[in-house]
This record gives C-alpha cells, structure tokens and sequence, in this order.
C-alpha cells in the first residue's frame, strides 16, 4: 500500500543540489533515475503499440476497444493530482517521494502483466468490464510510481543543466527499456490477430517493472535525503489550481506536452494497424520494424541533449519538430508493399521498403524531442511559483496528457469503425476507406499536432534565470 502524508519529517537539515556531486556519487544518481522510466517506459510503450491492438483481437469492436483504452487513461489522468497532492505532503528518513515508488513496485508489476489476460468469457461486455478493471487498477499503481519519480527531478536540483541530464538518462532508459519490449514482443507475441499471445511478454515485462522500480529508488536514496523537501502549500485546492493555471511558462509547457505527445501516441496506437494493413509489410517483419523507430528515438535523444546544450531547448525543438513534420508527411507519400511478392524482393519491394524505413527513422530521430523538450521546460515553469509545488505541477501535467490520450485513442476507435475496418477480413479486402483513414491517422493528423506545438512555443521567454 502506498504511503500516507501522516509520515513524520526527519530531522531538518540544509538541503543539497545534487549538481554539487561528483564522481561515483552523481554517476549512481544519474543511472538511478534512468532505472526509473525503464519499466515504466517498457509498460507504457507496450499500451501504446499493442493495448488497443490486443483488445480488437480479444473480440472487441474498434470503438469499444477504444472506449475501453480510452476510458482506463481517463481514471490514470483522474488520479494524476491525488498522488501529486499526497507526494508532496509525504516526509520520511528515505527523502521525499521514495516510499510511493518502493511501496508501489512489486504490485505495479503484477497489474502490468494483468492487463495481457484474455479472459475466458466470450460477452464482449464482460471482456469490456474486465479489461476496464484492471485497466483502472494497473494505471493508478502506474501513477504512485511514475508521477513521485516524475516529480523528484525538480527537487533534486536547480541547475538546468543536470535537469537536462537527468531527463536524458530518464529516456535512455525509457527508450532502452521499449526497445527490448519491441525485441520480446516480436518473439513472444506470436500472432497480432490472436489476443492468447500476448501474456507471455506481460509476464516478462511486469518482472522488468517491479525490479527497474526498486533499483531506483534504492539509487537515489542517498541524493533524495539531501534533496530539496517540497514546501507546504497552504489554501483550498481551488487556490493552488488557480494559481497553476495562472503559470504562463507551465501553460506553454502544457500545451507543447500536450501536443506532441498525442501526436506520438496516436502514431504508436496505429503503426499496428498501418504497418501490415496499409502497407502490407508481413506480419513478423511489423513487429520487428518499430526497432528502428525506437533505437533512432535514443539517438535523436543526445543528439537533441547536445543541441540543447550548444544552442538552446527552443533550439532543439524547431530542429527537432521539423524533421518529425516532414516524416509525417512522407507516410502520406510511401506505397504499399506488393504482397505477391517478397518483402525484400529486388527491386519494387525492396525500394519501398528502404524508403520505408528511412521515413521511419527521420520520425524517430524527430519524435524523440517529445520525450526530453517538454520535461526539461517543465522545472523552469515550476521555478516560476515561489511555492514550487514540483508533484502538483507534475500531476497536472500528466493529467492533462492523458485526458488528451484517451481522448485521441477513443475517436481512433470511432474512427477505424467508421472508416469500415474489420479485424476478420484479410489485410488485401479492408475497404479503401479504411485504408485512407489509417494513413491519416499515421501521417498528417500529427504532423498537423507537431506544427502547434512548434507554434505554442513561439512567446517562451528567451532568457530565464539559469537556464540553457
């Protein structure tokens, strides 16, 4: 069970930024909090790719599948600001925040591998009902995780450079840890179309969430008792969402978040769908080619780190946006697969697929800025709040992302149904509609997202205290 906010303090000392350490000490800080993201990463990346994929092969018609996923991220965003509000108010010898990741660890990684049961019942509702259950309880572990964890990089320093740091080593995990999911996944899941394969890599990843979660919280014990406490917010919660909501640099943050974020789950949801129905890529070869997404994701990652550190966030940003756009663009382009014909055959199909992947690496390279951009921003709008309420901020950060999410995956759902798509027809018979639905949802609808968000940035001050 996760702590409660009736913890007693320890005994007050000055606190430390951990950019003054050195040496094996910030070295252990630095993997500690990549740990962190690993297995939380390594769940999240396998809901965005295959959940709503597996409910449609569990039985489920798109747009209750949708439903069903979009629902589950409603609760996680609903319980995003009771665990900000509750980690902010929860003191202990272990630093603050801690005891919500080492408590909640070993009963995240069961609900994770929960979520890839198929049940034995075959009433679509009864499915619906149970994939929903433990959907909601799954999320709410994921949140007492994720969100304390999200929250201490804020408090564990005020130099904007190791903020940077830290969240590119909070990716590298993250990104590391999706790549192996992809690599399990492409073994272990045997058939997309049939929803009894996909325990096995649940099983291996919820072990991989309840000990990266451990780890790292053990890493970054010693760091967190030194670290900044967050202060005591005081007035009605009325008050302190008022005065989030009046954080100008946190609305921007937000909304840049917001943005790309739901232009890359929205991808992640439909690359499944995209891959071997639109393009006709066979189906082993589907599983598999997310790797070069996911492994030019972790180089656009430092690539992207240096550049902040050379010549700016915003910087990074426009580069950054600007590749993924055009990315997007191109998979309006790319021509399907002939499925007479290998997948590698020479020339037709093996020209297509070269431009195929290039496409897939450029959207990599470019969506990786989704993942550091926002997070590295978000510490200097929580500056901004003399309070600097750091799980608040964080809660209502996520929460906005995820009522956005299950906003977009739910019309997904609405949308492939209208569209006509049918999981019981061969990938050849789905109608045109369907198709051309499909590559909408891969290729200009986030390009269209990216483009705002680039122009929600346009008025960030250029110049902050401390800042890159």
């Amino acid at each position: 069970m996760a702590p409660t906010a009736r913890e007693a303090p320890p005994a007050s000392a000055p606190p430390t930024d951990a950019a003054d350490l050195r040496g094996g000490a910030r070295q252990r800080l630095l993997w500690a909090y990549g740990l962190g993201d690993a297995g939380t990463g390594m769940g999240a990346s396998l809901i965005g790719f295959y959940l709503l994929r597996f409910y449609v092969a569990a039985g489920l018609p798109p747009w209750l599948a949708g439903l069903a996923y979009g629902l589950g991220r409603l609760w996680d965003a609903v319980n995003d600001p009771i665990v900000g509000w509750l980690s902010d108010k929860t003191y202990s010898r272990w630093g603050p925040r801690l005891p919500w990741i080492l408590w909640s660890a070993a009963p995240l990684g069961v609900a994770m591998a929960a979520m890839w049961w198929l049940p034995p019942w075959q009433n679509v509702w009864t499915k619906f009902t149970i994939f929903l259950l433990i959907s909601v309880v799954a999320n709410s572990l994921y949140t007492c995780v994720n969100l304390p964890y999200t929250a201490l990089a804020a408090e564990l320093t005020t130099d904007v450079s190791l903020r940077t740091r830290l969240n590119t080593a909070r990716f590298t995990g993250s990104i590391l840890a999706t790549v192996t999911a992809a690599l399990l996944a492409g073994v272990l899941v045997r058939n997309l179309s049939d929803a009894s394969s996909y325990l096995p890599v649940g099983l291996v990843a919820g072990l991989i969430i309840t000990a990266s979660a451990l780890l790292c919280g053990w890493g970054l014990m010693p760091a967190a008792r030194q670290c900044q406490r967050p202060e005591r917010s005081t007035g009605t919660t009325r008050r302190l969402l008022r005065r989030v909501l009046r954080n100008g640099r946190f609305g921007m943050v937000l909304g840049l978040y917001l943005l790309l974020w739901c232009s890359l789950q929205l991808m992640q949801a439909v690359s499944l769908f995209f891959l071997p129905v639109v393009m006709e890529v066979p189906e082993g070869i589907s599983k598999l080619i997310l790797l070069p997404f996911l492994v030019s994701s972790l180089g656009g990652l430092w690539l992207w780190t240096a550049v902040s550190h050379r010549c700016g966030r915003l910087t990074a940003l426009r580069y950054g946006g600007g590749l993924w756009i055009a990315a997007c663009l191109l998979v309006m382009l790319l021509q399907p697969l002939d499925s007479t014909l290998g997948a590698l055959a020479w020339p037709g199909n093996a020209i297509k697929m070269l431009l195929l992947l290039g496409t897939i690496v450029v959207a990599g390279i470019g969506a990786s800025t989704a993942y550091l951009i926002p997070w590295s921003l978000l510490p200097d709008a929580i500056d901004a709040d003399p309070e600097k309420p750091a799980g608040q901020y964080s809660a209502w950060m996520v929460l906005a992302q995820k009522v956005c999410i299950s906003v977009v995956i739910a019309l997904l759902g609405v949308l492939l149904t209208a569209s006509g798509y049918n999981e019981a027809l061969p990938n050849p018979e789905q109608p045109a509609s369907a198709l051309a639905t499909i590559r909408l949802c891969m290729g200009l609808i986030p390009a269209l997202l990216v483009v705002l968000g680039l122009v929600v940035m346009r008025h960030w001050p250029r110049r902050l205290p401390r800042s890159a």
